[in-house]
């Protein structure tokens, strides 16, 4: 394969099974989320969130290469920021303040479902253990990020009182922040994957990233649209949310 037909078939892969095509994100951008199922996805998503700066943080742990560790760590800072300022993290906390749910709460991830606990720690795992070459390729869904972002806000602000610039300002700092980190992760991968063996293990890097995404909004779905919440995942009405 060649380098375009490897892109290709990585972007194939985004456009069949990334998860802005799950129900619940049609439900959520469209308006048809009640208050507590948008809460219950705040509360939810926020165990990738703070899962995504310790997986880079694992994978340069990895890295000889000063140089990879120079393009990396930014991402890193871009979750986590500096103390003043803070970074993704706390922007994602002014979210969870809009929608009525209290900060600390869901920044200590007690009552994320278990589903999405074991997602997330997977993918820690995943990018800790798995060939350089395949722990980069797992990030590759910041491909297809700008759209869904995108779609987000314009249908958040639509649809949703909560919905502003400050409560959006996740979503807003991404669409310039996603475009420079895939950029090179792309052609890190690009450069790499230099056999079909190596071209399988790309794909196969991005399958799981998709199928992780997934596996979380299922589970969403099925403790707060079909009502199975399963014991010790935020209820809603809890008030210490």
């Amino acid at each position: 394969m060649s380098r375009d037909s490897l892109e290709a078939r990585l972007r194939a892969i985004g456009a069949e099974r990334y998860h802005d095509k799950h129900p619940f994100h049609h439900k959520l951008h469209g308006g048809d989320c009640t208050p507590d199922q948008v809460r219950a996805w705040v509360i939810n998503r926020w165990a990738y969130q703070a899962a995504i700066p310790m997986k880079d943080a694992a994978f340069m742990s990895r890295c000889t290469d000063p140089d990879i560790r120079r393009e990396w760590r930014s991402r890193i800072e871009d979750h986590d920021g500096g103390i003043d300022e803070g970074g993704g993290l706390r922007r994602w906390l002014k979210l969870a303040e809009a929608v009525g749910l209290n900060p600390d709460y869901v920044a200590s991830g007690v009552g994320i479902l278990p589903a999405t606990r074991f997602a997330c720690e997977a993918y820690v795992h995943y990018v800790r253990e798995k060939p350089l070459l395949q722990a980069v390729a797992s990030s590759l869904t910041e491909l297809f990020a700008p759209k869904i972002h995108e779609n987000r806000i314009e249908g958040l602000l639509k649809h949703y009182d909560f919905a502003n610039l400050v409560s959006l300002s996740y979503f807003r700092k991404r669409l310039t922040e996603a475009p420079k980190d895939v950029a090179y992760g792309l052609k890190w991968v690009l450069d790499h994957a230099d056999t079909p063996e190596k071209e399988d293990m790309a794909c196969e890097a991005l399958l799981f990233k998709t199928d992780m995404l997934w596996a979380q909004l299922d589970a969403l779905w099925s403790a707060y649209v079909d009502g199975h919440v399963p014991p010790g995942a935020w209820q809603p009405g809890d008030s210490m949310a």
